[in-house]
């Protein structure tokens, strides 16, 4: 498993010293500039010019680039530019809320996908399992921000038994905190789910399909029994790729679920910082999620070789 994790790292690093390029570059394409927007639309040139001068915006890219990375690798990400105040700090405050989001909809996504792909490929009524795929259908195909709304009209609106918005952190009040964390975990998690389940479901059904179960069900041996020590581990190895790519999307997908249901995370963090043109914060946002997405990929691949070890000999 060593020698298997040694021959990942090179690409995982690759993909981010790549990655950096591309944020670095991509944001300096975006149209405005932090000095004006620090120095405020009556500002004349020379004010704007020396807070450039001031920020290092009129240093060449690559220094500017080479100042960034170097930062990081110091442990020094820089004060934020519009913003104010340090960008780690900035970044350390929305962390947490983001990280508890997210694991609430990492737990959503398993337990729904779970029941999806179980019932979607097991079950003998032909109205559940209509059901099931009409809804990870609907999940897939409509938008977080509309399953936000809907989720909050039914919930908070005409039944009344769930918070819109806002956070309460989970070690001061757990019960309530799990109020205010219920409907954005399930918005986020949805889509996920729906992709999950529809993979199980697959992995299911064919290893059911199987000679061996096939004799083994012939034998006497109970249905459950088949499901939960044959046909579900051995559908797990492409589910858990499948689930690594996914808690990319939730990563990704937290940053508008944040704004519909006023989660005070790293999304509310990033949308300031791309309408201010805040490059520190940006940057440092858009790199830590990359980081967190290749970790995750690399976690991902090392579980699957862990499953199925013949992707270690290979």
């Amino acid at each position: 498993m060593r020698s298997y994790l040694l021959k990942r790292l090179p690409s995982a690093l690759l993909v981010l010293v790549l990655a950096s390029f591309l944020i670095f570059g991509i944001l300096r394409l975006v149209p405005g500039d932090p000095a004006s927007a620090l120095a405020g639309p009556d500002a004349d040139t020379a004010t704007v010019a020396a807070i450039r001068e001031r920020l290092g915006l009129n240093e060449p890219l690559l220094a500017q680039y080479g100042s960034w990375i170097g930062g990081l690798v110091s442990g020094d990400l820089g004060p934020s530019y519009v913003i104010g105040g340090d960008t780690a700090d900035l970044i350390t405050g929305g962390l947490g809320a983001t990280v508890e989001l997210t694991l609430g909809a990492l737990l959503c996504t398993v337990l729904l996908g779970t029941a999806f792909g179980v019932l979607g490929a097991t079950s003998r009524s032909r109205w559940i399992r209509t059901a099931v795929r009409t809804v990870t259908t609907g999940a897939l195909a409509v938008p977080p921000f509309v399953t936000g709304v809907l989720l909050v009209l039914v919930f908070s609106v005409l039944v009344r038994v769930l918070p819109s918005g806002g956070r309460v952190p989970l070690l001061e009040a757990p019960d309530l905190s799990v109020q205010y964390l219920l409907l954005p975990s399930l918005c986020l998690a949805l889509p996920s789910a729906a992709v999950l389940g529809r993979y199980l479901k697959d992995g299911i059904e064919r290893t059911l399909g199987e000679e061996y179960v096939r004799t083994a069900t012939a034998a006497g041996v109970p249905p459950r029994r088949l499901l939960w020590r044959h046909a579900l581990p051995n559908a797990l190895p492409p589910v858990v790729t499948v689930l690594g790519m996914q808690i990319g999307q939730l990563l990704g997908g937290a940053v508008l679920v944040e704004a519909i249901f006023a989660w005070p995370g790293l999304g509310q963090l990033a949308e300031q910082g791309l309408v201010r043109r805040d490059y520190p914060v940006v940057q440092d946002l858009l790199l830590l999620l990359v980081t967190v997405f290749v970790l995750v990929q690399l976690l991902t691949d090392l579980v699957y070789a862990w499953l199925d070890p013949r992707i270690r000999w290979e």
